[in-house]
């Protein structure tokens, strides 16, 4: 069973385009770099740029941030390799306005987050919906799904992929309930979300920047930690546009 990305082929995609904005492209992805990757407010980035010389209000910082943020994301997410044949499917529950609403998450073996949705109910229409957007942007299809003992993922998986192994049993999601993590501590960083659309929104970027900086460290010495660390800055400056040299 194949799940062929639309159109097919290799899509070479441009550096977003700074065009309009006053500081340079290095400034802005340094503005959006730690709003990602650490439990920060915009206020608080706003004072570390001040002090590293950068005037940027955090009304500013918040824009280059839902600007910006996805796109660095698409292109971080363009350069990792195919996720892996087993997945973890989770979710948890967001208060967003005094709402209860429910974060479903994807994950693969080795931790990699493959897609989020917030979504209003908690059903196997909301499970089915998951199925479908998370074939369609991995382009791939598992081999087993591992899922808790929710019975709208069973009802999902017979009518999505009925090939693929279906594994349901808690003690085995450990690593999609652990993936919730950084999530949380960004929930609470931001005092909460303020709309469905918005989590949405910023959570899509940040599971897609954020695991970027944050490698398997206690795997690693702290030389190669060093190491993977600066690579991956190097990396991020190139799908951002910040390596570029500027012309007069």
């Amino acid at each position: 069973m194949s799940w062929p990305c639309r159109g097919g082929g290799v899509r070479v995609v441009a550096s977003p385009s700074y065009k309009g904005h006053r500081h340079p492209a290095k400034a802005i992805s340094h503005c959006v770099w730690p709003c990602f990757r650490f439990p920060l407010s915009f206020r608080e980035v706003e004072g570390l740029m001040l002090q590293r010389g950068i005037l940027v209000p955090h009304g500013t910082v918040r824009r280059w941030c839902i600007k910006f943020g996805q796109a660095y994301a698409n292109g971080l997410r363009r350069r990792r390799p195919r996720p892996g044949d087993k997945w973890h499917l989770d979710e948890v529950f967001p208060k967003i306005n005094g709402e209860r609403k429910y974060l479903w998450r994807a994950v693969d073996a080795d931790g990699n987050v493959l897609d989020i949705l917030v979504q209003d109910r908690r059903d196997k229409t909301a499970a089915r919906r998951f199925f479908r957007t998370l074939l369609k942007k991995t382009c791939s299809v598992p081999r087993v799904v591992v899922t808790d003992k929710l019975r709208s993922y069973g009802v999902a998986h017979r009518e999505v992929m009925p090939s693929v192994e279906h594994r349901s049993h808690k003690g085995l999601n450990n690593r999609a309930e652990n993936s919730h993590q950084p999530t949380r501590q960004r929930e609470r960083a931001m005092k909460g979300f303020r709309s469905a659309d918005g989590a949405q929104q910023f959570l899509v970027a940040f599971n897609g920047i954020s695991p970027h900086f944050r490698p398997h460290r206690h795997l690693m010495t702290a030389s190669d930690h060093r190491a993977e660390t600066t690579v991956r800055f190097v990396i991020w400056d190139q799908i951002t546009g910040a390596g570029r040299p500027t012309t007069a």
